[in-house]
C-alpha cells in the first residue's frame, strides 16, 4: 500500500509540476502577444491618404508630363515606392472611393452608385429636406455594416482618424472615423458644391461631401487641428480634396502659371490651374507633417479616385457641366480608370518606379499588412504591396486586373448584378470590355454596343476592336475566362445581402 501510495505521489508532484510548466509557458506567450501587440503599436506609423478627385494619370511632372506643375507631388513621389500602371476598379468618385474605405469592389460591398434610390434626378425633386434624408439614409446602413479602413484602425490599434474632403456615406461617422468635416448638411453660401437644392428651393447636402469640400479650397486648418490635438496618438488622415474636380475656378494666380504656356491648349488651362492648386494643398499637408517631427513616423500614399481628361470640343458645347472627353470619368476606358499609387514612408520604403499592374483595390491589404493586420481580414481581394514598396520583392507583371462600371444612379439597395453595365479585363498589353443591357435597353452611357478587346500597346486609344480578328482569338477566349471567374470568385464573398440570383446575363 505505501509503494501504491508512493507512485501516487511522484504521479501527483509529477502532475503538479507540469501544470506549473504549462501555466509559466502560457504565460510567457500571453507576454509575448502582448509585447508583440505593444510593439507593432508602437511601430505603427501615421497614416496619410491623399486622394486626387478628377485626374487624368499622366498629368504630374513625374509621370511625365513637361507643362503641369506639379512640384510637391512630385517631391513626394521622388521618395516614394511608385506603381505607375495603377487601375481603379470603376471610374466614378463614390464607389471608387468606397473602395479605398473598404478595400472591396464596388459588387462586394453593395456601394456600386453616387445616388442610392430613387435617383439624382428623384432627390432634387423632393420638397423637404426630412424626406430627402429620410431616403438618402437608407443607403448608409450599408457602410455601418462594413469593416472599413478607419473602423478596422481604431478597434484593433486605437487610431484616431480624420475625414476631410470627398465623402459619400453620410456623417463621417458612419465609415468609423473618429473625427470629420462631413455632417450631411447644407453648406450656406457654398458654391463649388457640396450642395443640392429641392424642388422648394430648400438647401440640402448634396451627398458628396459637404463641409468637408472645404478642405483644400479654403481652408487646411482642420489637419492642423487634428494633429495637435492628438500629438501622442496615430493617426489616420483621410485627404480627398475636391481639387482638381470642377468648378474648375482656382485664384487667378494658378491660371497664370499657364497663359503664357504656348504648350498648353486654352481647354485646358482652368483644368491644369485647378492641378496645380491642389499640388500646392499637397505641399502644405506635408509641410505641416514636417514641422511636428513626424515624417519618419508617417506613411503616406497617393492616389486618384477616377480618371478626367480635358475635352476641348465638350468644353466650347457646355463648358459648365461637361468638360471631360467620354473616354475618361465614368467610362470603361483607360483615361478613367488609371491612376499611379505612391507609397513613401521615410527610411522604410524603397524609391524606386514599378511597372508591374497593381489597383487601387491593393491599397487596404496592404496598409493593413504594414500594421500586421492582413490575417484577420482574408476575404479581402485586392494583394499586398508592400514588400514590393520596400525594395524586398518584385511584383507579377502577369496578374489580371479586373473591374466594373455602373449607372451614377441606384435603382435598388443590395443588387449590384442587376446594374452592371460593363466589366472589364486587362492582362499585359490586352484589355476586355463586356457589355450588359439594362432592362433591354442599349448598356448605360452607350461607350459600347458590343464587347470590345483592345491591345493597348499598338492601339492606347482604345479605337479598334480587335475581338473578332483570328489571331486574338486566345486573348479574348483568356480574358473572358478570368473575367468570368474574377467574378464567380468575388460575388461568393458579399458582405451585404445579395439577391436570390446574383449571376451576370447578357
Amino acid at each position: 500500500m505505501s509503494k501504491a501510495i508512493s507512485i501516487r505521489k511522484r504521479n501527483t508532484q509529477s502532475e503538479q509540476s507540469f501544470v506549473a510548466k504549462l501555466i509559466a509557458l502560457v504565460a510567457i506567450l500571453i507576454a509575448l502577444q502582448v509585447s508583440s501587440r505593444t510593439s507593432i503599436a508602437d511601430d505603427a506609423p501615421n497614416i496619410v491618404l491623399i486622394i486626387a478627385d478628377d485626374m487624368f494619370a499622366d498629368d504630374f511632372g513625374f509621370m511625365g508630363n513637361p507643362d503641369v506643375i506639379t512640384p510637391h507631388i512630385d517631391r513626394l513621389a521622388a521618395k516614394s515606392a511608385r506603381f505607375v500602371n495603377g487601375s481603379v476598379p470603376t471610374s466614378v468618385c463614390s464607389p471608387s472611393l468606397a473602395t479605398l474605405l473598404t478595400g472591396l469592389y464596388p459588387h462586394q460591398s453593395g456601394l456600386h452608385f453616387n445616388h442610392p434610390p430613387p435617383g439624382n434626378t428623384a432627390f432634387n425633386q423632393m420638397t423637404s429636406v426630412e424626406e430627402y434624408e429620410r431616403a438618402r439614409s437608407e443607403s448608409f446602413e450599408i457602410i455601418r455594416n462594413l469593416p472599413t479602413l478607419p473602423r478596422i484602425l481604431a478597434d484593433e490599434l486605437n487610431y484616431r482618424s480624420l475625414q476631410t474632403g470627398k465623402f459619400w456615406e453620410g456623417k463621417f461617422s458612419n465609415a468609423g472615423f473618429t473625427e470629420g468635416m462631413t455632417i450631411f448638411k447644407p453648406v450656406p453660401g457654398q458654391e463649388f458644391g457640396g450642395n443640392r437644392t429641392l424642388k422648394n428651393k430648400q438647401l440640402a447636402a448634396h451627398g458628396n461631401g459637404d463641409w468637408g469640400l472645404k478642405i483644400g479650397r479654403e481652408t487646411m486648418a482642420p489637419i492642423e487641428t487634428f494633429l495637435d490635438d492628438h500629438p501622442s496618438s496615430r493617426k489616420f488622415i483621410w485627404y480627398a480634396p475636391y481639387l482638381p474636380h470642377q468648378p474648375h475656378d482656382s485664384p487667378e494666380r494658378f491660371y497664370d502659371l499657364y497663359r503664357k504656356r504656348d504648350s498648353v491648349p486654352e481647354h485646358r488651362i482652368p483644368y491644369y490651374a485647378s492641378i496645380t492648386q491642389f499640388d500646392e494643398t499637397v505641399g502644405q499637408l506635408v509641410e505641416m507633417i514636417e514641422a511636428r517631427d513626424l515624417t519618419e513616423k508617417t506613411l503616406f500614399i497617393f492616389v486618384i479616385d477616377n480618371g478626367w481628361e480635358a475635352s476641348e470640343e465638350r468644353a466650347k458645347a457646355r463648358p459648365e457641366e461637361f468638360e471631360h472627353t467620354k473616354t475618361s470619368k465614368r467610362s470603361p476606358f483607360e483615361p478613367g480608370l488609371r491612376t499611379p499609387v505612391l507609397f513613401s514612408w521615410d527610411g522604410v520604403t524603397v524609391a524606386a518606379t514599378h511597372d508591374q499592374p497593381v489597383s487601387s483595390i491593393d491599397i487596404v491589404p496592404t496598409i493593413l499588412s504594414v500594421l500586421n493586420l492582413d490575417g484577420k481580414h482574408p476575404q479581402l481581394p485586392g494583394i499586398n504591396l508592400w514588400n514590393a514598396a520596400c525594395g524586398q520583392s518584385t511584383l507579377d507583371a502577369d496578374r489580371v486586373l479586373f473591374g466594373e462600371i455602373y449607372p451614377g444612379d441606384a435603382k435598388t439597395l443590395g443588387h449590384p448584378e442587376d446594374h452592371i453595365a460593363y466589366r472589364w479585363a486587362k492582362h499585359r498589353s490586352m484589355k476586355l470590355i463586356t457589355v450588359y443591357e439594362q432592362d433591354g435597353s442599349a448598356p448605360w452611357g452607350r461607350y459600347l454596343t458590343e464587347d470590345a478587346l483592345y491591345d493597348l500597346e499598338t492601339d492606347p486609344d482604345e479605337t479598334t476592336n480587335v475581338i473578332d480578328i483570328p489571331a486574338y482569338r486566345e486573348q479574348a477566349a483568356f480574358l473572358r475566362t478570368q473575367l468570368d471567374e474574377w467574378w464567380d470568385g468575388t460575388t461568393s464573398e458579399l458582405l451585404f445581402s445579395p439577391s436570390p440570383s446574383s449571376s451576370v446575363e447578357k
